[in-house]
């Protein structure tokens, strides 16, 4: 049975869609099968996979939550071979509404995904920057959580209601969810203070951090624009090697 893992983290602007989009490509091109889930309304996954995404097409993560579609009549193959893709739409901020008065309704995802499990190695699912319900979903579907964290003292404040989420997830609805790790983005080896919050970081969590760190990058910055894993689109910057050896580092850990 393939792996789950959410992308999440509540606070915007950490580089959440930049790990899950390269994380996924990079496990893609280590022959891994994988499966990336756009669960942000933003759909910034999605347009950063595709450019511009069809507005107008009703194959989306809405679709397959609201109970429309089979996940997958969702499917959509990216660039790369072993890479697939469910995309969002705006039209996923209102699921959270139809959703209310549901049985079980923090379990609709994890049902929903139960068809496709068996044929991916990893599925990777884009948290939207919230904490609501559909993040609460992502989360009891997901076996494992990363936590994208930037090197700023405000982003580590946050961390706490994020935390706080995953135990309450993991105390009702789902147990087994563990977090797979912490990876620091957007650092630049200039600043002191990155420097110093990621030392805080690995004494705080120890080896639930990763070793790899993803250095800001413009080129990472330029690829969704042009619908592109970094990979695809500059295969010799440091954004490249640095989500190469994270993807590396997920399947030690899951060996």
């Amino acid at each position: 049975m393939g792996k789950v893992i959410a992308i999440a983290n509540q606070k915007g602007g950490v580089g959440k869609t930049t790990t899950a989009i390269n994380l996924a490509a990079s496990l893609a091109v280590l022959e891994k099968k994988v499966l990336i889930i756009d669960a942000d309304p933003q759909a910034n996954t999605t347009s950063g996979l595709f450019g511009d995404p069809n507005s107008e097409e009703k194959r989306t993560l809405y679709e397959v939550i609201s109970g429309e579609l089979d996940i997958h009549d969702a499917l959509i193959q990216t660039e790369m071979d072993n890479l697939h893709m469910v995309p969002s739409h705006i039209n996923l901020v209102g699921a959270e509404i139809e959703m209310r008065d549901l049985q079980e309704r923090e379990s609709v995802l994890r049902k929903a995904l139960a068809p496709v499990r068996n044929e991916y190695d990893y599925i990777i699912i884009d948290c939207s920057p919230s904490l609501g319900l559909i993040t609460v979903n992502v989360l009891t579907a997901a076996d494992s959580v990363i936590i994208p964290v930037q090197p700023e003292f405000f982003a580590l404040e946050g961390l706490g209601k994020l935390l706080q989420t995953i135990r309450i997830v993991q105390n009702g609805v789902n147990p087994d969810l563990t977090i797979e790790g912490f990876v620091v983005t957007m650092f630049d080896g200039r600043t002191k203070v990155h420097t110093q919050v990621v030392n805080d970081l690995r004494e705080h969590f120890k080896d639930l951090v990763f070793k790899t760190i993803i250095q800001r990058s413009i080129r990472l910055s330029e690829a969704p624009a042009h619908g592109k894993p970094i990979i695809l689109y500059d295969v010799m910057c440091n954004g490249t090697s640095n989500y190469l050896n994270l993807a590396k580092e997920v399947l030690e850990r899951n060996q």
